[in-house]
């Protein structure tokens, strides 16, 4: 990783950790109330070809014997009420600062992808994975309502592989491989400032209820 893309994400790491401690603290507090445990979901995603690690998430669905798979409309009656709000003001992404700290993502990249994706798309994958994955990126931020849209349309779990494969892959790549290209400390800055403000307007200003 970029020396200076790795300075700004320990920087990061120290602030954020001291801002989100107390709410953060209070939100796992009140899971335990009205969810009960587990609270985390931690999943198998990719870095880089053939580079596995663990990602963290706090759980927004209700338990399942198996979950593979991308989410699509099909686990839509799995989110939980308070996993929708957590959801809408990206908490459920909080834990992943520790695999920020590990090193094992960026803030702002790619997001990881699932092995099985990697495996079968792996000309794509070689180029998109050596850029650092990310919490959020440019992919997130421009194509995240459109693939939200397309997944939630599917009703099964082979409809959201097909859709997910077929339309997403490619689109989200185009966008990570631009990002790879221009990107920059101040790129990552204005990225980070994006993410930020469209949770707030999110939040606050289209009516989204806990």
């Amino acid at each position: 990783m970029n020396p200076r893309k790795r300075l700004l994400d320990l920087v990061l790491v120290v602030v954020l950790s001291a801002i989100l401690v107390v709410p953060f603290s209070i939100l796992l507090v009140v899971m335990i109330f009205k969810e009960g445990f587990p609270l985390f979901y931690v999943a198998e995603r990719m870095k880089g070809v053939g580079q596995p690690f663990w990602l963290w998430k706090l759980r927004t669905m209700t338990v399942a014997q198996t979950e593979v798979g991308v989410s699509g409309g099909d686990k839509l009656g799995r989110i939980t009420p308070l996993g929708a709000f957590i959801r809408r003001a990206r908490m459920d992404e909080v834990p992943q600062i520790w695999n920020v700290l590990k090193g094992d993502m960026s803030f702002v990249g790619p997001r990881p992808p699932l092995r099985d994706y990697v495996e079968r798309f792996p000309e794509i994958y070689a180029q998109v994975l050596k850029s650092p994955t990310g919490i959020t990126g440019l992919a997130s931020l421009r194509f995240h309502d459109r693939e939200e849209a397309l997944l939630a349309a599917c009703t099964s779990a082979e409809e959201t592989d097909r859709v997910y494969s077929e339309q997403c892959v490619p689109q989200k790549a185009r966008l990570d491989l631009i990002y790879q290209k221009n990107w920059s400390v101040c790129f990552d800055l204005k990225l980070i400032w994006e993410t930020g403000t469209g949770i707030l307007i999110r939040r606050f200003f289209k009516g989204d209820k806990a």
